[in-house]
């Protein structure tokens, strides 16, 4: 998976098509990302503890990673990545425009 936290990714299919966000979570072992106002559902949460409220609370849940693609500011769209090398490190790069993301 090459999609980490805090990159920005452009949603390819779904309801939300098109909507960029920043990356909260990413979980590589289910193949899943949490991202930034994509994906909202809205849970009714019951107060736990007293004085404390409940409601309804709108939050991100999780989106496929197959789903969304690296946004690369040079290009303005989502792209496929690849990696290059300097000396020891490895560092991605954009396939379309190779400017580094």
């Amino acid at each position: 998976m090459n999609i980490k936290k805090n990159d920005t990714v452009i949603v390819l299919s779904g309801k939300d098509k098109g909507v960029k966000g920043k990356v909260l979570v990413a979980m590589p072992s289910e193949n899943k990302v949490i991202v930034e106002k994509v994906n909202v559902a809205t849970c009714h949460t019951k107060p736990r503890r007293q004085g404390e409220t409940g409601g309804i609370v709108k939050r991100e849940t999780p989106i496929r990673t197959c789903k969304v693609a690296l946004y690369c500011e040079k290009c303005g769209k989502g792209v496929r990545v690849g990696y290059k090398m300097d000396g020891d490190k490895k560092t991605r790069i954009c396939r379309k425009c190779g400017a580094e993301i």
